[in-house]
């Protein structure tokens, strides 16, 4: 019996913590699978979650054979709403552009999933999930996360399926770090991959901005320790300030040039002062004051250290080619040529570890001055890679 799925409600009222951001993280705006002490989720840190909730989405129809399931990961602050209105701030999806009827990931053709990560906070266990031990939010109680972590629980949601194969994994960013994980810890149950703007490993500059970020937020006297819900603070300025300087590197110099220049804000001269007198100025500060309206703080911290802890040759002394070693996993890797957070050569380093652990794989890398942030924009060459590569697995597979 095939197995249909809409979009859930993209609203829901208010709870009993008065937020809508935080009332995501327990009664989510989409579907929930919980899982009891009996099934707990093992991490790498020798720790485990023994009441497990995942918050996901799915699109489509799964077909009888279930062999057209798409999983697409998120990035560090996405979400499971990659393809419907998000329920706080009430915009499209994510990568609506790229996921629904017609689009190059067709939910006419596949049945598409999307699930928050663990660590995250909009439905699936996190900081800001309530600790059933203790009736409050975890906090910085809830033991580190990495990369695999997520992907083990999302092997959960897929077994809950009974999904025995994925036709595709997909993702940019940090979900290209999921992808690739995917793709080594799981090859047999991984017909496609698709990991875009990312890399096998976090980098030194990378691991750099992030605790930049992070240190922003536990310097805001309002993050109490990460025990800021108990004690009705919130550390918005410090969050924002991290979403600022986080935003910086998703763009490029060529793409704020265009956009922003040196023009000035709504005014003639300078003030001599220390307003936003740079419409750049003016722009990371909304960036940063939207961003805290709609995600977690102590989520920042965890998710920003999963990434930094990704090292996908690091379990195989050193040598990527071996994560790979005998998959029969179909690749398509993509990035940008103004990617400088997750630049080219990234992706090539995981492109000849393919080739020498004799994978099919192809790569492509797009011509763009938008920066990391071009896997999020409409960016047509990038829609008719995945589009192309996703009908020849499909041809490859048997699924019409």
């Amino acid at each position: 019996m095939p197995i249909r799925s809409d979009p859930a409600p993209a609203a829901i009222a208010p709870g009993a913590r008065g937020n809508d951001a935080l009332d995501q993280a327990d009664h989510p705006a989409s579907e929930v699978l919980r899982f009891g002490p009996d099934q707990p989720l093992r991490l790498d840190s020798g720790r485990q979650i023994d009441h497990l909730q995942i918050a996901y989405q799915t699109y489509g129809t799964l077909n009888a054979d279930r062999s057209n399931a798409i999983l697409i990961c998120h990035a560090l602050t996405g979400d499971q709403h990659v393809a419907s209105r998000h329920p706080v701030t009430g915009k499209p999806g994510w990568w609506s552009d790229m996921v629904g009827s017609g689009k190059p990931i067709d939910t006419d053709r596949y049945f598409v999933i999307c699930s928050n990560v663990v660590g995250s906070c909009m439905g699936t266990t996190g900081p800001a999930s309530t600790n059933p031990a203790t009736g409050e939010p975890y906090g910085l109680d809830l033991p580190v996360i990495t990369i695999r972590d997520m992907v083990r629980a999302q092997v959960k949601l897929i077994d809950h399926f009974g999904i025995e194969t994925l036709f595709s994994v997909a993702g940019g960013s940090m979900g290209g770090m999921q992808v690739l994980q995917w793709a080594s810890t799981y090859p047999e149950r991984v017909f496609s991959a698709l990991p875009i703007a990312a890399g096998a490993k976090h980098s030194s500059q990378n691991i750099a901005f992030h605790e930049v970020g992070r240190q922003a937020v536990m310097a805001d006297p309002e993050w109490r320790g990460g025990r800021y819900f108990r004690e009705g603070t919130s550390p918005k300025k410090g969050l924002a300030v991290a979403r600022m300087a986080a935003h910086i590197t998703y763009l490029s110099d060529d793409a704020l040039h265009r956009k922003f220049g040196r023009n000035l804000q709504d005014r003639d001269k300078p003030t001599f002062g220390f307003d936003a007198d740079f419409q750049i100025e003016s722009y990371l500060r909304h960036q940063g004051m939207t961003f805290v309206d709609r995600f977690d703080a102590n989520s920042y911290l965890y998710l920003t250290r999963a990434m930094d802890y990704f090292d996908l040759a690091a379990d195989f002394d050193g040598r990527l080619a071996n994560a790979f070693k005998g998959t029969r996993t179909r690749f398509c890797v993509v990035s940008f040529t103004s990617d400088w957070l997750f630049p080219t050569v990234e992706s090539k380093a995981v492109v000849r570890a393919l080739n020498a652990a004799a994978a099919s794989v192809s790569f492509v890398e797009i011509e763009t001055d938008r920066g990391h942030d071009a896997f999020l924009l409409d960016e047509p060459e990038l829609f008719a890679t995945i589009r192309g590569f996703l009908s020849s697995a499909a041809h490859a597979r048997g699924i019409v």
